[in-house]
């Protein structure tokens, strides 16, 4: 069975990323975008699983979409970027996939975790 996870930590506290809404979206034939589920990360700035139990991935394009602007807002920091999406693309709908977001106010990098 698949799962779909995520990790934020914020690099310019040193912590996790507590509270950033997040957005998953699914590409569909058209080109457009579907959205499929949303989450807030918890304490340890994670979404353990977007997916109902008992759900799989299929393969194709997904997009998870972090509304930065709202966490740095209720840190009380200025950041540069209001949001991160992050598109990708699942090919083996068997695997887990754990899509981590390293954040601070003025950049960010992610890749395909475990």
């Amino acid at each position: 069975m698949s799962t779909l996870s995520t990790h934020v930590l914020d690099t310019h506290r040193g912590r996790p990323a507590a509270g950033v809404p997040i957005a998953l979206e699914v590409q569909v034939s058209s080109g457009e975008w579907k959205e499929l589920a949303r989450g807030v990360t918890n304490d340890d700035g994670r979404v353990r699983d977007f997916l109902p139990a008992g759900a799989r991935v299929e393969t194709g394009v997904y997009r998870m979409s972090f509304d930065t602007g709202t966490y740095f807002r209720l840190l009380g920091v200025k950041g540069f970027y209001p949001s991160v999406s992050v598109v990708f693309e699942l090919a083996a709908p068997d695997e887990h996939y754990h899509v981590p977001l390293l954040l601070s106010p003025f950049g960010y990098s992610t890749y395909r975790g475990s």
